[in-house]
């Protein structure tokens, strides 16, 4: 959104748009800010994206935590972080509601969300989500411009809202966190099957330890590398062939918590994957 440590003149947008930036769907999306742009609060993230098949820049750890949580979401179908709004139709809206339009030395500036989702929900196919720290909330030109930004999405008819950090749990960030890293790592389908198999009897057989109890113990009686169990364990639970409440922490994961996912349908998923 505009505001951050950031400014354009009108030649470097028509640079930008000729670049193609905040244009394109999936892989091909190039986002209008980058990492590059700008100094962000906080750190900025250059993150893969498993949905999209490319990577994300995220300016701030409360994006980072926000874009975990939309990537996880199964009915998430493609991410664009720092989406353009058109400035025209922002320029509209700030005359129409006597707000005063971002701008720099005189130049207006392009605003931006933070993220446009699309979903396989068809009640709510797409939604827009602005990242804001729940502090910068009491700044009231910083509300202005969220308003301008309202105002924007809803002339477009697509839901839009804003996540401060109070709203992500720490435990479902840290979860994810630890899964999503996991998400890349293939798996053939036969070993697949047989690691299931092979972790499913070691849960069902220690059903009140532990997965950080149970993985130490396999890697000690099947003399394998110290953490090698919870890796592959961690990479079924990261593709959701075995599934838990994701506000448990991961470390407390006891083995009857833990339950097979859909089996035919990730196998279907999966033989489509490799077509």
């Amino acid at each position: 959104m505009a505001g951050k440590k950031h400014s354009n003149s009108e030649a470097k947008n028509q640079k930008w748009i000729k670049e193609g930036r905040g244009s394109g769907i999936g892989r091909d999306y190039l986002p209008w800010l980058t990492v590059r742009d700008l100094a962000s609060k906080g750190r900025s993230h250059r993150i893969f994206g498993h949905k999209t098949q490319r990577t994300h820049h995220l300016l701030s750890d409360l994006e980072l935590a926000t874009f975990f949580i939309l990537e996880w979401n199964k009915e998430t179908s493609d991410i664009r972080e720092q989406f353009p709004l058109r400035i025209e139709d922002t320029l509209a809206l700030a005359n129409e509601a006597g707000i005063k339009h971002p701008a720099v030395q005189g130049i207006d500036q392009v605003m931006s969300t933070d993220f446009l989702v699309d979903t396989k929900d068809l009640a709510r196919p797409k939604f827009a989500v602005q990242a804001k720290f729940a502090e910068t909330l009491q700044d009231p030109r910083t509300v202005e411009k969220l308003e301008l930004e309202r105002r924007y999405w809803k002339s477009k008819s697509i839901p839009w809202l804003v996540i401060t950090e109070k709203e992500i749990p720490r435990v479902v960030f840290e979860n994810i966190r630890w899964l999503y890293p996991a998400q890349r790592e293939e798996i053939g389908e036969q070993l697949l099957f047989e690691r299931i198999d092979f972790y499913l009897h070691s849960l069902r057989s220690n059903p009140d330890r532990t997965i950080i109890d149970i993985t130490r113990k396999l890697d000690t009686a099947y003399d394998m590398d110290p953490g090698e169990s919870l890796l592959e364990m961690r990479q079924l639970l990261a593709h959701r062939y075995l599934c838990f409440d994701i506000f448990t922490p991961f470390k407390k994961i006891k083995g009857h918590e833990l339950m097979v996912g859909d089996i035919p349908l990730l196998k279907e998923a999966l033989n489509v994957s490799n077509q």
